[in-house]
């Protein structure tokens, strides 16, 4: 397993590291996608980041950022969310410099209960919030990774990419287990529409009526059909492992080599 762990990142949540994961992943080489979430970002000093951040580049990882989520809204109808979103987003990027990551994936967050009848105002603002850090993005040698999570098809988040056609430094990251739980639309649908813009993908399973976050290949995602629709793309995506479990991990690497998944 350690030749594939080289090859993919692996979610970990900040504070995991903090509590005795850091030593593992050094251990066992696993390149880390780092959770920032909202508790973290307030309870930890940048020297206490950065420290970590030093230890596992010292070990030779790579490292991509997940940027916090909880209740932000890059596209809120409210001012008031929109500044909250933009502050949490600035405590990401100011880490930037320490952790280097290859990525920071953002969620769009759009879902039509909340901006039925709002969409164009929602991708308005969207531009607004998220403009000025793919500027930031670019003076720092990353670039945004915009997740799907709850969008049932992939027409807001392509108009939403479009804005920003001319730069290098945002792309799509395609979510396995988000689209099997909430899309509405085909597979070859995202594809057709987001396919040439992936940049990342997160791997995990479902049986399409939760996130459930299951090993890959124990669920009803179609990873073979994907891949395949992945191949006739020119991207050559991070590839981040979310399966929210050390012993899904290991059951995850092992489904990928027998489904022969990430097979060059």
């Amino acid at each position: 397993m350690k030749d594939m762990l080289g090859k993919v990142q692996v979610n970990m949540p900040f504070q995991m590291l903090i509590d005795g994961y850091l030593d593992t992943i050094r251990k066992e080489r696993i390149n880390p996608e780092i959770g920032l979430d909202c508790f973290v970002l307030d309870r930890f000093s940048r020297n206490e980041f950065c420290e970590v951040a030093d230890a596992i580049h010292g070990a030779g990882l790579t490292v991509t950022l997940h940027a916090p989520f909880f209740d932000l809204r890059p596209g809120a109808l409210d001012r008031k969310v929109r500044e909250v979103t933009r502050e949490r987003l600035r405590q990401v990027f100011d880490l930037v410099p320490c952790f280097r990551p290859n990525s920071v994936v953002c969620h769009a967050a759009f879902d039509e209960r909340y901006y039925v009848s709002h969409e164009d105002q929602w991708l308005e603002n969207s531009r607004g919030t998220l403009g000025g850090f793919i500027e930031a993005a670019a003076e720092m040698g990353t670039q945004i990774a915009l997740e799907n999570v709850y969008e049932t098809s992939p027409r807001y988040l392509s108009l939403l990419l479009d804005t920003f056609r001319g730069s290098q430094n945002i792309c799509f990251c395609f979510d396995t287990g988000h689209f099997n739980a909430f899309s509405r639309s085909s597979l070859e649908e995202w594809m057709d529409a987001l396919g040439s813009r992936i940049g990342q993908i997160h791997l995990h399973d479902n049986h399409g009526s939760a996130d459930e976050h299951l090993p890959v290949g124990e669920g009803t995602f179609p990873f073979s059909l994907f891949f395949e629709l992945l191949k006739r793309e020119s991207t050559r995506p991070i590839v981040t492992l979310e399966p929210h479990t050390e012993e899904n991990l290991w059951r995850t690497l092992k489904n990928i080599r027998t489904m022969k998944l990430l097979d060059d």
